[in-house]
Formats: structure tokens, C-alpha cells, sequence
């Protein structure tokens, strides 16, 4: 009898951990959210992201999403400032089951490898509109590709770590050689630039996304504590969504939603 009520419960949940993509939040409920960037080719950009990353596609409202564990990609056409290298993002990481496989592809998509690594089976490519995506190998995956860090570059790496450490409740702590610190769903970065970077706003790599449980709440908190918002909350009835835009001290556009989790 158990068994049977364990197996209709676990029919139940299926669909729930087929379609779940973005991670259970932290206690502070904050997880990954999404990526969003700029691009000047639309179909450049799906192209490379659907056909060549493997993400897999759903909508909100009129916009396309680009769907990987743990996170969310989302590409809008406009002018571009810029790539991001030089900018206070200089790439994004993502794990993949096998790295031969991947880059195998790159010839047959027009996929730049910028630099590859073997001994540590890591390689660096271009998206379109110069975006630097890192790829590493995890053989232990199930899944043939998912999202993993952000790494942002500027001259204050240990008191970036420390603010998103206060602000998000990010576990500070070391990502191998660099110093980094974890919320669900994503590792952040943090590495010294020996030049000044610029802000990400209007280029390739536009913005970063968390998803945030009670949103309001957690805008006001960040009010108390100091950050300024660009955009104030506000909800979004007709895509379902809450949303916030902050610019945090080093030039990342940040923008909060509640809402992803569902798509």
C-alpha cells in the first residue's frame, strides 16, 4: 500500500521536476535567475544559444527564453556598446558533460574558440556580439550542459565579494584560484582588472537576474541597507512578474525578478 501511494505521489511530482529549471531559494530567498543580453542579429544569437548551447525554448509574453538548469537566457535586439570583455562582466560559465563535443561543434556553427585548456579540459568561446562564454567539463553531469558562474572583473574583488556576501547572502569562499562566493544556482566570480571596467548596461551582456522570494520585501531591505534602484518594484500583471533594477558599486545592471520560476 505505501508503495503504491509512493509511486501515485511520485506521478504527481514529475512534471514538477521535468520542468523545474531555476533552483529552490536560498534562506534569504534568493536564487539564479536569468542572463540578459544585447545583441545586433537576433537569429545569430537563437542560433547559437538553442542550436549550439542546447537550451531549450519557452516564452514570456513575446520574448523567447532560452532555458538551462538553473538559469534563464534571454536576448533582446538593440545596439551593443560593446562585448564583455572590458566590462565589469568580463564572461559567463557554463559546465558541460563533454568539452570534445562542444567544441567539435564550434567550426560548424561559426563558433570562435578563443582558447582551449586541456589539462584542465576548460576552453573559452565567443557567442555572438563578443560575448565570452566559458565552458568546463563535468563528466559526473547528467544533464549534457548547465549554467555555472558569472565572473566579474574590477579593482575592489574583495569588497565586491563581501557586498554580495551582505546583500544577497552569498556564501563567500574560493572558486580554485579566485575568490568567489555561491548562491543557488550560480557561483560568483570575482577577479582584479588592472584597468578600470565599465558598466554592463547597453553592452552585449546588458544585465544579470535574481530570483527573489517576497521581492518587495527584500527591495525594501536593500533600501535600508543602502542600495539605490534604478527601477523601484513593480509588478508586471500581464507577463506575471514583479520586477527591480539596481546598479551595483562596481557597474553590473542588476535586476531582481519574482515570477521566472514558473515559466
Amino acid at each position: 500500500m505505501m508503495l503504491c501511494m509512493y509511486l501515485f505521489l511520485l506521478f504527481l511530482l514529475l512534471p514538477v521536476f521535468m520542468n523545474a529549471q531555476l533552483p529552490a531559494p536560498s534562506s534569504m530567498g534568493v536564487a539564479m535567475g536569468h542572463l540578459h543580453l544585447n545583441t545586433t542579429d537576433v537569429e545569430a544569437s537563437r542560433k547559437f544559444w538553442v542550436d549550439f548551447m542546447g537550451a531549450s525554448v519557452t516564452k514570456l509574453g513575446q520574448t523567447e527564453v532560452f532555458k538551462f538548469p538553473d538559469a534563464l537566457v534571454m536576448v533582446r535586439k538593440g545596439a551593443v556598446s560593446g562585448g564583455s570583455d572590458g566590462s565589469a562582466v568580463n564572461h559567463l560559465g557554463f559546465k558541460v558533460k563533454d568539452l570534445s563535443a562542444y567544441l567539435a561543434k564550434c567550426e560548424k556553427f561559426g563558433v570562435k574558440i578563443e582558447r582551449r585548456m586541456e589539462e584542465t579540459k576548460q576552453a573559452f568561446i565567443l557567442a555572438p556580439d563578443n560575448i565570452r562564454i566559458e565552458l568546463s567539463e563535468d563528466a559526473s553531469m547528467t544533464a549534457p550542459i548547465a549554467h555555472h558562474h558569472i565572473h566579474f572583473f574590477n579593482t575592489a574583488v574583495m569588497e565586491t565579494q563581501a557586498w554580495y556576501a551582505k546583500m544577497f547572502g552569498a556564501k563567500p569562499g574560493k572558486r580554485g584560484r579566485f575568490d568567489a562566493a555561491d548562491l543557488p544556482g550560480v557561483n560568483l566570480t570575482f577577479s582584479p582588472s588592472d584597468k578600470p571596467t565599465v558598466p554592463t548596461k547597453g553592452r552585449a551582456v546588458d544585465h544579470i537576474g535574481f530570483e527573489i522570494r517576497n521581492l518587495e520585501e527584500f527591495v525594501k531591505q536593500l533600501e535600508a541597507k543602502g542600495v539605490k534602484f534604478d527601477i523601484p518594484f513593480r509588478k508586471v500583471p500581464q507577463l506575471g512578474l514583479s520586477i527591480a533594477f539596481f546598479t551595483d558599486p562596481w557597474g553590473t545592471y542588476v535586476e531582481l525578478t519574482e515570477g521566472l520560476d514558473k515559466l
